[in-house]
């Protein structure tokens, strides 16, 4: 192989191995309007729901408990309702790596949700599917996983 075809073909592979990077971290940022609120109305406007994230920000790849706090529109407390828990990765077309569920009402509106779970950085859905004793109604929160603290 001669000199100058291999000095070409190394320049047009860090050209095209850049390239690519380039547009695989452009396709991952993070929506400048996204939502971040962690409390807000359900889809069809029947609950208040809140997502409260645990004291410490989760280390990647541990799991880790979360608290939902389910209300009335008026700000009354909801007991008794059943969440089933989806979510994942919308820029990466991947789930959540774990199920994670809610697995006790620990009174006065606010439930125990258990089994989250992230395994990369970047943005992550929690979806929450509500049976309450109002209705049947959904809820979406969004939340950046920046690199919090690895855990040995």
């Amino acid at each position: 192989m001669s000199h100058l075809f291999s000095h070409s073909l190394r320049i047009t592979v860090s050209t095209a191995t850049f390239a690519v990077a380039t547009l695989l971290t452009m396709g991952c940022s993070t929506p400048a309007d996204l939502d971040l609120s962690l409390n807000k109305r359900s889809a069809a406007g029947i609950y208040k729901v809140g997502l409260v994230a645990p004291a410490q920000a989760p280390a990647i790849n541990q799991i880790h408990s979360w608290k939902v706090t389910l209300a009335t529109p008026e700000g009354q407390p909801v007991s008794g309702a059943k969440f089933a828990v989806d979510g994942g990765m919308p820029q990466h077309g991947h789930g959540l790596p774990t199920k994670p569920r809610v697995t006790r009402d620990l009174g006065n509106g606010t439930y125990q949700l258990d089994g989250m779970k992230f395994s990369m950085t970047g943005w992550w859905e929690v979806k929450l599917d509500i049976q309450g004793p109002s209705g049947p109604d959904k809820v979406t929160f969004n939340t950046v996983v920046n690199n919090p603290p690895v855990r040995q």
